[in-house]
């Protein structure tokens, strides 16, 4: 059996044609331009490209690239106070602080200083929280989970009933996957470093999300077949065969997953297009509801 492969790249274009479709209709009913504010602390060169990339993407979309960047040693105050001063922008529709911040500023902090309704990483308490309850919706979800469920939908995989078993228990991640997939009726068990049989749990799981951040960690022989894969780790292994000197695997082994599974997402082009994609649907979303009341 070879596996079905989710092709995160293609289901990616669409989610931004869709994306760019609903900028228009704004600049046509409003005369008005959705706008993403970036902020990038220090000089991380792994953030630096995440940040370019995200503003390349509102480039392509029609959406205002606001970059905000500041040095490393820059006080938390002043952190805080670029935020306030973003929130009170109309327009700024969504602020992404990249992730990490330098060791001096309290991450929390600042997550929670983001409006509500500008919080497009949906990471800020309050949407958590709403994610987590019955009954309750977010204004924004973390974008690789939305994403991660969305590629799921796309593979027409049953989340219904579904026996579904999340690899590692982030706050960006696992835990917001775990909600998702819980509200979508699956019955969810997270495993991480702690996990006494992993194998055990993954050999029962119709779904497997692996976001624990260790290469090629899950092997083949440790899944149930038939079973769908998305694997959102992304981890550098040297590889001298390569001009880089480096290849980029999942946790995820895909060779031997691949005769495994019923359906799996590569890496790379699988998770990774539709987190940045999704976060310019939340941008738009952001939009939607802030010119909701113009004329």
């Amino acid at each position: 059996m070879s596996a079905q492969i989710i092709d995160g790249k293609a289901i990616a274009a669409k989610v931004r044609d869709r994306v760019a479709d609903g900028v228009a209709s704004i600049k046509a009913a409003h005369n008005y331009s959705p706008g993403l504010a970036t902020v990038l602390v220090g000089e991380d060169p792994a953030s630096a490209t995440y940040v370019r990339s995200k503003q390349k993407m509102c480039e392509n979309l029609g959406i205002r690239s606001i970059g905000h960047h500041l040095a490393a040693d820059t006080p938390q105050a002043d952190v805080q106070a670029l935020v306030a001063s973003l929130n009170s922008d109309p327009e700024v529709n969504g602020i992404l602080v990249q992730l990490p911040l330098p060791k001096h500023i309290d991450e929390e902090t600042i997550l929670n200083s983001i409006d509500l309704t500008k919080d497009i990483d949906g990471f800020h308490p309050v949407n958590i929280g709403r994610l987590a309850m019955k009954g309750r919706n977010p204004l924004f979800i973390p974008c690789t989970p939305a994403g991660c469920m969305v590629l799921l939908e796309e593979a027409g995989v049953n989340l219904r009933g579904a026996e579904a078993v999340i690899v590692g228990r982030s706050n960006i991640v696992g835990l917001p996957m775990a909600m998702l997939l819980q509200k979508a009726d699956a019955t969810v068990t997270i495993c991480h470093s702690r996990t006494k049989d992993l194998r055990e749990h993954l050999q029962r799981a119709d779904i497997v999300v692996a976001a624990i951040g260790r290469a090629e960690m899950i092997t083949g022989d440790m899944l149930k077949p038939g079973t769908a894969v998305i694997d959102v780790g992304i981890n550098r292994v040297d590889d001298a065969t390569t001009k880089k000197g480096y290849r980029l695997v999942g946790d995820v082994h895909y060779e031997s997953a691949l005769a495994v599974a019923g359906a799996i997402t590569p890496v790379p082009g699988g998770v990774g297009p539709m987190t940045i994609a999704m976060l310019m649907q939340n941008t738009l979303r952001a939009a939607e509801m802030a010119v909701a009341g113009r004329p």
